[in-house]
């Protein structure tokens, strides 16, 4: 249990790790759906090419569009792409090497896909066997154009009456096969050895701007997480600061109802509630006559000390911890 908790915990700290991981699932579920999709060609002249292309490229199309959407970087760089100049200005070549990351690991997914179908056969024998030079095979030396294209485009369809003592029938299933597996395991090798160079031939290179590319990258995207966390704590003061202000405004509403106040002396004032119809009140009154977004009256009643003395995680160890301290350089 403590070597997959300690697995979570890396790849909840590592994003490229997650994005890794992301890229590998989508990889498998490429090929568990190929293995689970039911191929029927039409066999039909016209339409056989479609069906066989589009079935070996719209869902690598899909892939690559969920590879995007998946990876959090994606976001982070069109981001950084789009924002204005400001005080920092904008490194072109992070936005390259991230823009790069982001297509390697969502092509990972749709490149698989198309190996499988190659090496499967079954889209190129729909797609092509109409394409097939009939005078290579003697079973269709005897019947006219007409009936040759009609006997081509119901190859992929061994059950059909037409094909089934036709002898040229696996002729042409093999010669489409063979072509088609020969596709795949050289497009296979070709980027087996474009990945193998690359990876070899990366030291012959500028390493340092190399590493100054990876390094800003990743502080971009810690840039952006510990953004949105210093939000979420903003906002549960915020939110926990407006909440005093409420019932602190309400507390003749309160009288008037008959509530039983705390003490002057109290930092709570939800001890008053003591039931669920003084519960339901007061959420009617949250609800119909919710306060504005304005805190300063409230924030010169507490000061920021006690108001964060009131809540439990002002002053833990980890919520200290959580947010570094800026010192002069």
């Amino acid at each position: 249990m403590d070597c997959f908790r300690m697995i979570f915990q890396y790849f909840q700290s590592n994003s490229e790790s997650v994005m890794n991981g992301i890229c590998g699932l989508l990889a498998l579920a490429s090929v568990k759906m190929y293995t689970c999709f039911d191929f029927s060609c039409p066999c039909l002249p016209r339409y056989n090419m479609a069906y066989g292309l589009g079935i070996m490229f719209v869902p690598p199309i899909a892939l690559f569009l969920c590879g995007l959407i998946l990876n959090r970087q994606s976001l982070v760089m069109l981001e950084e792409w789009r924002r204005p100049q400001g005080h920092r200005k904008k490194d072109l070549a992070v936005i390259r090497y991230m823009c790069s990351s982001i297509m390697q690991r969502a092509m990972v997914a749709p490149v698989i896909w198309i190996i499988v179908t190659l090496l499967d056969g079954k889209c190129l024998i729909c797609a092509f066997s109409s394409s097939v030079d009939p005078e290579k095979f003697v079973g269709f030396a005897n019947t006219s154009p007409a009936q040759v294209q009609q006997l081509l485009a119901k190859v992929p369809c061994k059950d059909d009456e037409l094909m089934r003592n036709n002898t040229s029938r696996k002729a042409v299933s093999r010669y489409l096969r063979c072509w088609s597996q020969a596709l795949g395991w050289s497009i296979l090798l070709i980027l087996t050895m474009a990945a193998f160079l690359t990876r070899w031939l990366r030291p012959c290179f500028n390493q340092a701007t190399l590493l100054q590319a990876h390094h800003w990258s990743n502080y971009i995207d810690i840039e952006q997480k510990i953004f949105e966390e210093t939000c979420c704590e903003h906002s549960r003061l915020f939110a926990h600061t407006c909440i005093l202000h409420f019932f602190e405004s309400m507390r003749q509403e309160i009288k008037l109802h008959s509530f039983s106040l705390p003490r002057e002396g109290d930092g709570d004032l939800l001890r008053g509630i003591t039931d669920q119809d003084q519960m339901n009140k007061l959420l009617k009154m949250w609800y119909y006559e919710k306060p504005p977004l304005d805190v300063s009256q409230a924030t010169q009643r507490h000061p920021l000390g006690r108001e964060r003395s009131l809540l439990p995680w002002a002053d833990s160890p980890g919520t200290r911890s959580k947010f570094p301290q800026h010192t002069e350089v």
